[in-house]
């Protein structure tokens, strides 16, 4: 009785394996698509290695009034009237801003206020940046009516709502147009990664690299912590394998938020869009070495005094050059410096900006770095 239960278990056995043999094994569950968003370490190291920081332009046709064009842009001093968004969690950040509905479907970030030197500041920073060819994203001066709107957005988002509240000084952010390369959400880059950029790999070379830092001096922004730079990638390098995972070609490091400029690096960066500062900050700390003059922030990662090479001097130097009076001009009027505070006794005109703007330059210009 055991012996036959025994050969019916084989029998039965036999059979299963049987039928299993003849069946297709399962297919394994494809793995989900991976974005640009969601990279390995490995893979944004890969990244980094090969990214640009600059790209060529034509500098002498730059409209630096208008600023950039295309979709979502804005006539210098537009009035634009948008509906509040109450926000899902606080604003970081110490400028005053608010989110903002142009459309449904268009929302905004508005940063605003007379006394915010960063709604000044940021418009000229990006507007030279995009000018020479270094990524930015586009800054835009307006005035703003928000409807719905807390007296003040910034501090008080659940106060008493009033049907319309305008800021005549205010500036409307629009992104640098691609997709950010990424491992975790708002990583950004620390600048000693700038140094890891190879060349031979396809990257920048450290001619491009070192007059990024230089115009880091130049307009004295310290703000460096890695959330304020981005690794993008532009619309046209992004490229989608059949399995749906995303690739980059071409990608980009740049500075994201340029608003701590123009004014003097300082350990918490409080000092923007500040003439008298500005003017009294050298470029050299060292001449003779080319050793750059910029205090490092507390949160800030690109170290104190960056030494700069030649090559990036040089490099700096050809573009500035290129820049007529008339767009250093518009550059620091759609920033509307004469406007901060509104005291015309203590504003001082675009022109002396523009002096100490060519005075800058020339210090860059004339200067020779040591091999």
């Amino acid at each position: 009785m055991k012996a036959s239960l025994r050969r019916a278990g084989l029998v039965t056995i036999a059979l299963a394996a049987g039928a299993t043999a003849g069946r297709p094994a399962p297919s394994p569950s494809p793995a989900a698509a991976r974005d640009l968003s969601h990279v390995t370490p490995e893979e944004r190291a890969a990244y980094v290695r090969r990214a640009m920081v600059w790209q060529p332009t034509r500098v002498a046709s730059k409209d630096l009034l208008v600023g950039p064009q295309g979709d979502g842009a804005f006539k210098f001093d537009e009035s634009v009237a948008c509906d509040y968004i109450t926000p899902l969690a606080p604003h970081t950040g110490t400028t005053p801003k608010f989110d903002c509905a142009l459309k449904p479907d268009d929302v905004v970030k508005v940063k605003y206020g007379r006394k915010n030197g960063e709604v000044y500041a940021e418009v000229a920073a990006t507007r030279l940046f995009w000018a020479l060819g270094f990524g930015a994203d586009r800054m835009y001066p307006v005035q703003v009516t928000c409807r719905n709107c807390p007296i003040e957005p910034w501090y008080w988002s659940t106060e008493k709502r009033v049907p319309e509240k305008t800021f005549e000084i205010a500036s409307i952010e629009r992104r640098l147009p691609g997709k950010l390369i990424e491992t975790r959400d708002d990583e950004g880059w620390k600048w000693p990664e700038l140094d890891t950029v190879d060349e031979k790999a396809g990257g920048a070379p450290r001619a491009h690299r070192d007059a990024l830092k230089l115009l880091m001096v130049l307009i004295q922004n310290s703000d460096t912590k890695p959330s304020n730079q981005r690794i993008l990638c532009p619309p046209d390098a992004v490229k989608t394998a059949a399995a749906g995972n995303e690739t980059c070609e071409r990608p980009l490091l740049y500075v994201q938020d340029l608003g701590y400029a123009f004014g003097e690096a300082t350990l918490f960066d409080t000092n923007k869009n500040n003439l008298e500062s500005w003017k009294g900050e050298p470029i050299w700390k060292d001449p003779a070495h080319c050793v750059g003059n910029l205090k490092k922030s507390l949160p800030g990662t690109l170290k104190a005094d960056p030494p700069i090479s030649e090559a990036g001097r040089k490099f700096l130097a050809d573009l500035l050059v290129q820049l007529s009076d008339k767009q250093i001009t518009d550059m620091f009027t759609a920033a509307r410096v004469e406007r901060f505070h509104v005291h015309p006794e203590r504003n001082l005109p675009v022109s002396d900006w523009v002096a100490a703007f060519k005075k800058k330059r020339d210090e860059i210009v004339s200067a020779h770095c040591p091999s």
